[in-house]
């Protein structure tokens, strides 16, 4: 997590654009970081589309506003995915990427873009990831890479990966809760109506959806939950809500979020103490008791080991920037309007995502 835009750097983002992308992630990174959401108190990203000629991204002609030389002036260089994986990436993108890296960017790749951060040798030694179905190709042509097949995304720092389409996005929106904090980034996922976080560890596919009916177990049953964070809820809990066996509960949480109940269930505990140290001036433990986790001590191991700062370093990072529009002091959570939550679902992962 970068300290509240110091990294000032950070604001220019640069999408390369070569023929022969795939047009939904390069699409999506410019609708995520090239649209500032209404209520941000600060700036936002200065976007280029950076290409030596106008390309065909898809069934699109693209004109772009810099050649790839302007990606080493960047701060962030996003490579989306290339769609013809039997011929190399073309060399004049591996070298712009290379360059850039090497004047300090942070370098993304969405999808299949990670065979250029490959190819410019950024990932020798290190984990990365793409789609469930290229995973094999890019660990056949690049054996310096760990390759993971079973994450949505993973971050190294100045280096990231993603899957593919939706794991895509998944990655762009935790570049935003980096930079910005997680109630902006929850802003710019309630705007796109997308899950406002999916933890990159989270398995690439999993049987099922998210419920998109009513009468799916856990249709009713995430939002209950999400009302009564404030609560020392229990695996048997959740399980007789939904009126269904503890293994029966874990089954199906499995199969829609790709984790276990209690995994969620911290998860969103960790992302509301986050809302709440961005947003209120609510001491840490009044900030436990709302976010269910009992103790001061309980929430600072646990935010700990999952953000990497403690609590107090967290708030610190974001306290030198405005207050979103309208933040007030945290109530518990049973104590919300059931619609403030029912923005929060499971993320839904499969081939596409």
């Amino acid at each position: 997590m970068t300290s509240a835009w110091t990294a000032s750097a950070r604001r220019s983002v640069a999408v390369a654009a070569t023929d022969g992308m795939l047009h939904f992630e390069l699409a999506l990174a410019y609708e995520v970081f090239g649209s500032a959401p209404a209520a941000l108190p600060g700036p936002w990203y200065d976007v280029s589309v950076c290409g030596t000629h106008p390309v065909r991204v898809g069934r699109f002609l693209l004109e772009p506003d810099r050649g790839l030389d302007g990606l080493a002036d960047a701060g962030t260089v996003i490579v989306p995915a290339l769609a013809d994986l039997d011929a190399d990436p073309p060399a004049d993108l591996v070298e712009a990427v290379r360059a850039a890296h090497a004047s300090g960017a942070r370098v993304v790749s969405l999808c299949t873009g990670v065979f250029v951060l490959a190819a410019a040798g950024l990932l020798d030694g290190l984990r990365a990831t793409t789609h469930w179905a290229h995973t094999g190709e890019l660990a056949a042509r690049h054996p310096r890479v760990e390759v993971d097949p079973d994450v949505l995304y993973v971050d190294n720092g100045s280096v990231l990966t993603s899957a593919g389409k939706a794991a895509a996005m998944d990655l762009c929106l935790h570049l935003v809760r980096q930079d910005h904090g997680s109630a902006v980034a929850n802003i710019v996922a309630r705007r796109l109506v997308v899950p406002p976080h999916r933890a990159g560890g989270q398995a690439q596919f999993v049987t099922t959806p998210v419920p998109e009916r009513d009468g799916h177990p856990l249709a009713e049953l995430l939002p209950w939950v999400m009302r009564r964070l404030d609560r020392p809820l229990t695996v048997e809990d959740l399980a007789r809500r939904a009126n269904m066996s503890s293994r029966h509960l874990g089954r199906h949480f499995r199969a829609v979020t790709g984790t276990t109940p209690l995994q969620w269930l911290l998860t969103q505990r960790i992302r509301r103490a986050q809302e709440l140290l961005e947003t209120s001036d609510d001491s840490v433990d009044a900030i436990a008791a709302a976010t269910g986790m009992g103790t001061a001590t309980t929430l600072r191991r646990h935010f700990h080991r999952t953000v990497g700062v403690p609590p107090d370093t967290y708030r610190r990072t974001f306290r030198g920037q405005p207050a979103l529009p309208g933040a007030q002091p945290s109530r518990p959570a049973g104590d919300r309007p059931a619609g403030r939550d029912r923005r929060v679902s499971a993320g839904r992962t499969g081939p596409g995502s």
